[in-house]
């Protein structure tokens, strides 16, 4: 099936820290409050970042990514732009930076994801420190690529009105637009934990926080001039989405485990499956109807002792795993192990339907593309299966004795220890699924 998209942009950025999240938000407020249907994507593995899309303009907002997913998934999440006058998308890192080496549709850079849409991008530029300087960092983004179209800038975070003067000079000479200048402003950060922005449903006062963003842009950004740029790919073939593994899906969702890609649970959803939610931190058992029940990843260090200590949860969750399947993803594994230490060194006793046993007490960053080929089943996938999904997480294992549920691999093909694990109905893994290779 052929699809055409409505045209779109992508806000990227020479590297991670430009401001590139607040322009995202107030321009996808600004442009909703003119009257636009905006369709929010996010390039790259991203489950912290749509949620905040969402409450900027009322659409959900999906990841495209050029490593993990096929053609036909890339079209069908695309094709969720339907019925939207304008695409917007928030790069990830740097807008060439790839975490992966060796593609499987492509290597995971914005640049990738513009360039399939047929995005131009606009690139934010924190010219801190810096003026005329600017305009070269600006050249060689537009001369690096020429399959990769960068149509202008906005300048953050500039210091005065000769600051800007000085800087302007220098995309003028370069031949680069200027699409905007943003003030400096101390008030427009986002709060941030380990890994990345902390979870839209935790902002104190996020709506106010949005409206802002918008407003700032608008006396500060040429709308109109952006509107104008944007451009996109007149079809694309589009395929399915993820199929569900069960049929009655008992889905853990709060503060601690909300983890979970947009795609993944409109396809559950498209087709048929019914989703349960309960609250593990607020003592709630899963569905004792269900098929299955997911642990998504999520903060579940933060909350430690609440899970430890909620009975009715653990005991419906081990009831379940007697004779139905259980799955864990990242925090959720971590969950269905036997002990959890967090950052001060305390054990937190866990489901105990793993052997698992990790720790937060000395960090070490876990993070990168992985493709797992299957040795046992798993949740609507058999053995031998090869699935794609990206690991991001500070724990550290200090006990995995279970069999392991795959053979891991990262974006270069090294093998690496977070194998997962496998005990009777119960499976559980690091990564986060976001799709299964075609067949």
């Amino acid at each position: 099936m052929t699809e055409h998209f409505p045209p779109g942009l992508m806000i990227s950025a020479p590297a991670s820290g430009t401001g590139k999240t607040t322009v995202m938000l107030g321009l996808l407020r600004a442009l909703a409050e003119d009257g636009l249907r905006v369709q929010p994507f996010k390039s790259g593995p991203d489950y912290i970042d749509p949620a905040f899309h969402r409450a900027a303009c009322g659409r959900a907002s999906f990841n495209l990514d050029t490593w993990s997913m096929g053609p036909g998934l890339f079209g069908a999440i695309a094709a969720q732009a339907q019925g939207a006058d304008i695409c917007v998308a928030e790069g990830s890192m740097g807008l060439f930076d790839g975490v992966a080496t060796q593609g499987f549709s492509g290597f995971g850079s914005s640049a990738e994801t513009a360039g399939k849409m047929g995005w131009p991008v606009v690139l934010v530029i924190d010219v801190g420190g810096q003026a005329q300087s600017a305009a070269a960092t600006a050249l060689g983004f537009a001369r690096y690529d020429p399959d990769c179209h960068v149509a202008g800038v906005i300048l953050n975070r500039v210091a005065s009105p000769r600051h800007e003067r000085l800087t302007r000079l220098g995309m003028e000479r370069a031949g680069v637009p200027v699409l905007g200048a943003l003030p400096r402003r101390g008030d427009l950060t986002l709060p941030e934990r380990h890994l990345g922005l902390i979870q839209a449903v935790e902002h104190p006062d996020l709506e106010a926080a949005i409206a802002g963003y918008a407003a700032f842009l608008r006396d500060h950004v040429d709308l109109a001039a952006l509107r104008a740029l944007a451009k996109g790919n007149a079809q694309m073939a589009a395929g399915a989405l993820p199929k569900p593994p069960a049929q009655r899906i008992a889905l853990a969702q709060d503060a601690a485990f909300s983890f979970t890609y947009p795609h993944v649970l409109k396809g559950w959803r498209g087709a048929g499956a019914e989703i349960l939610p309960f609250s593990p931190l607020a003592d709630e058992a899963p569905d004792p109807s269900a098929d299955l029940v997911w642990l998504p990843g999520g903060y579940p260090e933060l909350h430690a002792g609440r899970i430890a200590s909620a009975e009715r949860f653990l005991t419906g969750l081990r009831a379940h795993a007697e004779s139905r399947p259980v799955h864990g993803e990242c925090g959720g594994y971590m969950v269905l192990g036997a002990g959890l230490v967090d950052k001060e060194g305390t054990r937190h006793a866990m489901a105990g339907l793993l052997g698992l046993v990790t720790s937060y007490e000395k960090r070490k960053l876990h993070l990168g593309y992985r493709r797992a080929v299957l040795e046992g089943p798993m949740p609507g996938h058999a053995p031998g299966t090869c699935l794609r999904g990206h690991e991001f997480h500070y724990s550290t294992i200090l006990a995995q004795p279970d069999a392991p549920l795959a053979h891991v691999a990262d974006a270069d093909g090294t093998a690496v220890p977070e194998t997962g694990s496998r005990r009777g109905h119960v499976t559980g893994t690091f990564f986060h699924l976001i799709a299964a290779e075609a067949s």
